[in-house]
């Protein structure tokens, strides 16, 4: 009956053991990542571009046959500058509504009117940015990742992009920066008792 014991006790321990290391090395991993070559950090970064929806807000729309599509010569460059916007029915938001334009690029609640920023590698977009902004901005909510500015404001889903991992914050500005470069400076925020 010992010896049943003392075999029970061994093969429990075994297993506790290989399970533990299994864990601790699949933690390893995980919290490591693995290194990526450039090559494939820009296509991850394109992936999840692609999927988390920059586009839906960050590039301009044309009207097609389908609705609106996306303008892919000035993709992701922001709310255009030169589009001018219609006078705002501030009771309309009042009563608890929000208000978007036209090409998803121009955004009007509680907190005033704010405007989708450029993401191309223009220096009106994120040209001059350093990695360090990138996190910033996604991390902290920082109007162009500056540490002292503004809060970014709605309908950018920063509290959420800054889960993400380091490396796929490192891929999706990797990819950025290879974009083509759309010069568009993107209007000022207007705020709540600048609409008209």
């Amino acid at each position: 009956m010992r010896k049943i014991t003392l075999i029970t006790a061994i093969i429990a321990t075994t297993m506790l053991a290989i399970l533990f290391a299994c864990n601790t090395k699949t933690t390893a991993a995980t919290s490591e990542g693995v290194q990526l070559s450039q090559d494939s950090l820009i296509k991850l970064g394109g992936y999840l571009v692609n999927t988390m929806g920059c586009d839906d807000c960050h590039s301009p729309k044309k009207m097609g046959p389908m609705g609106p599509e996306i303008n892919m010569d000035l993709r992701f460059s922001g709310h255009p500058s030169n589009a001018p916007l219609p006078a705002v029915d501030t009771n309309v938001i009042k009563k608890g509504w929000l208000l978007f334009g036209m090409d998803v690029t121009a955004f009007t609640g509680p907190w005033g009117q704010s405007y989708a920023a450029n993401l191309t590698s223009d220096e009106t977009g994120i040209g001059g940015w350093t990695e360090q902004q990138f996190f910033t901005a996604l991390r902290k909510g920082k109007w162009k990742g500056l540490e002292e500015s503004r809060p970014l404001l709605p309908p950018m889903p920063w509290q959420q992009y800054g889960n993400l991992k380091d490396q796929d914050i490192k891929a999706i500005f990797a990819f950025l920066k290879t974009t083509k470069p759309v010069k568009n400076l993107v209007p000022e925020w207007k705020k709540w008792n600048e609409l008209k």
